[in-house]
């Protein structure tokens, strides 16, 4: 068993949900935390930056009386991602935020810097850094990162190319310390395999878009809930680096899916040019096909607990 901070000790189901560029909001971050999973969201989604503090302030303030009102069911810690990328000239702000709020775990992409690291660890946060292979991943932890998110193969959004299996092995032989796995992870089974595979945690994010607190547009949802892995596409062209987005998005906005360019990835964008992509072309992994309705948070997660004791049971009986 890897060694867990103690934030991540008192987890009761082994879920983080992925912060999701444009859609995570202080609504769906709550409900994800009251529901009992790690609930997050990028910085940048607060739009100006000083909407930050706001939300910080919300997020605290409902998790606190939540905790108050039910000592016996506390809500799970929040995280908020950042981008440590050159192009967000609003990092340093957006951390001071945060250790300002005392945010339980940052969220790292794009980059892993040691002044970031310091900064959470200056008040007792904890840093999680994704990355795709095995080079980043020691890159991240020699810069004082605490864990890791492994983004494998079939993840929405800004995706690796690893199969699960070779990328959760290569770490596991020199880092015992919390990972959580994501790609294409939408349904109970996948989360206790992940765990079976060495992760402490099953990261997911594109099921969480399908669900009422989402502050994503209506067809987006329902588009998430009529398609199947066969609709996600693979490409570099929206933001320079590589990603999985949903089919009908890309065909919506005047595109061959099956032809898309090259993008020069030296032009990797996360500004307003970025928001414009992501806003039209949607970020999608390819574990929807067991996203069947648009449910509110609390029932999403309901059912992937059970589908994991089901999962769980299944194996027990297996093996008597």
């Amino acid at each position: 068993m890897s060694k867990l901070p103690a934030v991540l000790q008192q987890l009761k189901f082994p879920v983080i949900a992925s912060p999701l560029f444009i859609i995570s909001n202080p609504k769906l971050v709550i409900a994800q935390c009251k529901a009992g999973v790690v609930g997050s969201m990028p910085a940048l989604n607060a739009r100006p930056a000083e909407q930050l503090e706001e939300w910080l302030i919300e997020i605290t303030e409902a998790l606190a009386a939540h905790n108050h009102a039910h000592p016996d069911k506390p809500a799970a810690p929040f995280a908020i991602n950042q981008i440590v990328h050159k192009s967000n000239d609003r990092l340093e702000y957006d951390m001071a935020m945060c250790v300002k709020y005392k945010v339980p775990i940052i969220i790292t992409s794009l980059g892993a810097r040691e002044d970031v690291n310091a900064a959470a660890h200056s008040y007792g946060g904890i840093v999680l850094h994704d990355i795709i292979n095995n080079k980043f991943a020691k890159k991240a932890i020699e810069k004082g990162a605490d864990g890791l998110v492994a983004v494998a193969s079939g993840a929405g959004g800004h995706a690796g190319v690893k199969s699960p299996f070779a990328l959760i092995q290569e770490i596991r032989e020199w880092f015992d310390g919390p990972i959580a796995l994501s790609g294409a992870i939408a349904n109970g089974g996948a989360i206790l395999a992940s765990q079976a595979m060495g992760a402490d945690f099953a990261y997911i994010g594109s099921a969480f878009i399908a669900t009422e607190e989402a502050r994503a547009a209506e067809e987006y949802k329902q588009a998430i809930v009529e398609a199947s892995s066969d609709d996600i596409v693979y490409s570099n062209l929206f933001t320079g680096v590589h990603g999985n987005y949903l089919a009908p998005s890309i065909r919506n906005a005047g595109l061959d899916p099956e032809n898309l360019p090259e993008s020069d990835a030296s032009k990797m964008n996360f500004g307003g040019d970025a928001k414009k992509a992501w806003k039209d072309i949607w970020g999608c992994g390819q574990g929807i096909g067991a996203v069947k309705a648009v449910l509110p948070t609390a029932d999403l997660v309901a059912r992937l607990q059970r589908e994991y004791e089901e999962a769980r049971a299944r194996l027990n009986l297996a093996h008597h």
